[in-house]
């Protein structure tokens, strides 16, 4: 069994080399060719920093793994918001000043409920990722033509961050081609080592995969763009760390779980459990974004202990199931119960915020 322990991890740290060679290769090559800096971090790096979620997702589905697959885009998207922005928030509280963000925002929670309408009857068809996919297409566009008008404090933000810092020469775009190669080559091994390592250690602890990919799979897949917020936020980039966890979402719904259902022999199917809290859980993560970015243009320290908090007893709840203990009847209804008195203290915090800053 530690082989395969093993194994996992060795396929983790591959998955994220290969994403971080990736990226830089793209997004290099892509600066060298002059596409703007904000082009490339809301479409390059965006898909860079989610490939692993995507060959990890495209692995298990190709293989009928679709379980692992459904768990991995539900536990990223959950992730992504109640860890990351709950964590990038303690490190320097995020203030939320591009528009595209609070666009974003409201279509996370579109594209949310969109993705549990066609969960709901059981399986997510070849037909229904291809909508997906499609949906996909356009708000990449969308968010291309947004980007246009954003202000040239934005601009420079993603320029410093993206912008080619290194002369344009031939060996130059040898070496980024290099890298992007190089980079998918990794996420290729890494993905398959990963998804077998997973599916063996799933079996020897007794659990599902959908377990497994809801946590482990998940939050492994999200280290870089866990990475990438964290980094921004130290470099006072909230744009780009609150961008990040948002638009990953939107992507892992579209991209991810589009690829998989069209590329899964049978689809993926949906079990009444993960429709009846999974899923919930999920659509309530982009619900709760609603008052921090409306109400206060923020995410204070409070909010991300509120967030971090939820998810401590997110994964609880995971466990106790996975376990199968009596104690998750008891934990559903504190869960029932938290998520209103979580969601409305967000907004209290949110407004009261908002008034000492106006007032």
């Amino acid at each position: 069994m530690a082989e395969f322990f093993f194994l996992f991890i060795a396929g983790l740290i591959v998955l994220i080399l290969g994403a971080d060679w990736l990226v830089r290769g793209a997004s290099r090559l892509a600066a060298a060719f002059g596409v703007p800096p904000l082009a490339i971090g809301l479409t390059i790096v965006a898909i860079g920093t989610a490939s692993p979620e995507i060959a990890v997702s495209m692995r298990a589905a190709l293989n009928g793994q679709g379980d692992l697959t459904l768990g991995n885009v539900l536990g990223s998207n959950i992730f992504n918001i109640l860890f990351i922005l709950g964590i990038t928030a303690l490190v320097a509280p995020i203030v939320i000043a591009e528009q595209l963000i609070r666009k974003d925002a409201p279509i996370m929670l579109g594209v949310s409920l969109l993705a549990f309408a066609l969960a709901f009857d059981g399986n997510i068809g070849a037909w229904d990722g291809f909508v997906l996919l499609v949906l996909l297409v356009v708000y990449t566009v969308f968010a291309l033509r947004q980007s246009r008008g954003e202000s040239k404090a934005i601009q420079n933000e993603y320029a410093e961050e993206f912008a080619q810092k290194e002369p344009t020469t031939a060996k130059n775009i040898a070496v980024n081609i290099f890298y992007i190669i190089a980079g998918l080559g990794l996420l290729v091994f890494g993905s398959n080592w990963l998804v077998d390592s997973a599916v063996v250690i799933a079996k020897s602890l007794g659990v599902s995969e959908l377990i497994i990919g809801l946590t482990i799979v998940a939050v492994g897949t999200s280290l870089p763009e866990a990475a990438t917020s964290v980094i921004a936020a130290l470099k006072k980039e909230s744009d780009i760390a609150v961008g990040n966890a948002v638009g990953s979402n939107i992507f892992n719904l579209l991209g991810v779980l589009g690829a998989g259902a069209v590329f899964a022999p049978d689809g993926i199917s949906v079990t009444t459990r993960v429709l009846s809290f999974d899923f919930v859980v999920m659509v309530f993560v982009a619900l709760v974004t609603l008052p921090i970015f409306y109400i206060d243009n923020r995410v204070s320290r409070v909010e991300g202990r509120l967030l971090l908090a939820y998810y401590a007893l997110y994964l609880s709840h995971v466990v106790l199931d996975a376990s199968r203990s009596s104690l998750v009847p008891a934990f559903n209804l504190f869960l029932l119960v938290f998520a209103p008195v979580m969601f409305v203290a967000l907004v209290v915090v949110a407004v009261r915020s908002a008034k000492r800053r106006t007032g």
